[in-house]
């Protein structure tokens, strides 16, 4: 039977961890605490969000706190391997991960990358881990008189493919993506090929663009999004969403150019389906400030979704649950610009909610046991459901 909501609305913030997880030492994140850092050194003024609970949660800064916030809130730990977007995004859906996909600090094999070139008829620079900011600065210039494709990785399982826009096309980036896909995730076990186009007249005005395409493995199971479509319950992605699940288990997708777009997307779908799944992707916290060690950036985006949240909570219905979270940390206060293992926020709001603590849990699939037992799958979800502690 269905549960007390019938539309759910989950918004994640990607890269917004909110303090080391329990067992982030393994990781080397064991002084990690994303939003904390951001607030106290980026002064990210947050009322909304403080208000919803969110200030509440990191350990390493008080001054957001409410005595008496109006959300449900707490944190998230996650029970997978690995500290990456695909990994993240699959448990807090109810798929576990229980093999790191494979990382390639070194870069990838010499055998990978001149069967990558010679199938794209294209050279390659760089093969390395790096900055996806600075090796346009290193390599940018070389790749618009050449035409060689810039490949690197990062501390994430990923093939990243970079070339401007008036050399390769978008469109023809993204076939040679399909390729790397090929040779990379079916073959070598790398989790995504992430196209990269940018713009500019030289390495002093190279930008990536907002064409950003993500060419992920599936998930290795059954997650939430595909029990809904098999009851008939639609789902909607916004942002990389469609792109982290491959498509599976989405009635339909929009991609998004930043994460105000994001918001509004969200909002229009609210006037658009009226049951099912809203699922949000926000990629700038990560992309744009978390990786490029851009604490200020990350604050001023932090304060855009603030003055937004007035404008999520006035469209919701009287029957809507919303879900706001994150998928990694990626503290961008951090020496490293990759990832970092956090717990993550989770704020449950609505007019039917009951605020409340929700404390410290076990794995990211909460978010989908509660979201099972709303929409009445009885679905095999792992995790804790949390709905009769929000549900009034």
């Amino acid at each position: 039977m269905m549960g007390p909501y019938q539309r759910a609305v989950v918004i994640v913030c990607d890269g917004l961890g909110v303090g080391a997880a329990p067992d982030a030492d393994l990781f080397g994140d064991g002084h990690a605490d994303t939003l904390g850092h951001v607030l106290s050194m980026g002064h990210a003024r947050i009322p909304n969000l403080a208000a919803l609970g969110l200030g509440n949660l990191p350990p390493t800064c008080s001054s957001a706190r409410e005595a008496a916030p109006r959300a449900g809130f707490g944190r998230l730990a996650e029970k997978s391997a690995g500290k990456d977007t695909a990994t993240g995004h699959w448990e807090m859906m109810g798929l576990l991960t229980e093999t790191a996909f494979k990382l390639f600090p070194g870069g990838f094999p010499a055998s990978l990358v001149e069967r990558f070139s010679k199938e794209t008829g294209r050279a390659v620079l760089g093969n390395k881990a790096a900055s996806g900011t600075e090796i346009l600065k290193e390599l940018g210039e070389e790749h618009v008189a050449t035409g060689a494709l810039i490949v690197y990785t990062s501390g994430d399982s990923v093939f990243q493919i970079a070339a401007h826009e008036k050399v390769v096309p978008p469109a023809e980036l993204y076939r040679y993506c399909r390729i790397a896909y090929h040779l990379a995730c079916e073959e070598l076990g790398v989790c995504r090929v992430i196209a990269r186009p940018f713009v500019g007249d030289g390495a002093a005005t190279y930008k990536r663009t907002p064409n950003r395409r993500d060419f992920a493995v599936p998930p290795a199971g059954q997650t939430l999004l595909d029990y809904l479509a098999a009851a008939s319950l639609p789902v909607y992605g916004v942002g990389k969403i469609e792109d982290i699940f491959s498509s599976r288990g989405i009635k339909e997708a929009v991609h998004t150019v930043s994460d105000d777009d994001g918001v509004n997307q969200t909002i229009a779908a609210l006037g658009r389906w009226p049951q099912g799944l809203i699922f949000t992707n926000l990629v700038d916290f990560d992309t744009l400030y978390g990786h490029r060690n851009d604490v200020q950036g990350f604050a001023r985006n932090l304060e855009g979704l603030d003055a937004r949240i007035p404008d999520l909570l006035a469209a919701l219905r009287e029957d809507d649950l919303l879900i706001l979270t994150g998928d990694h940390g990626c503290d961008p206060s951090d020496e490293s610009t990759d990832h970092t293992r956090e717990f993550v926020p989770l704020l449950a709001a609505g007019k039917r909610v009951r605020p409340g603590a929700l404390g410290d849990r076990e794995s990211f699939s909460d978010i989908a046991a509660t979201l099972a037992e709303n929409f009445g799958l009885g679905a095999p979800i792992p995790g804790a459901s949390f709905l009769q502690s929000i549900a009034s």
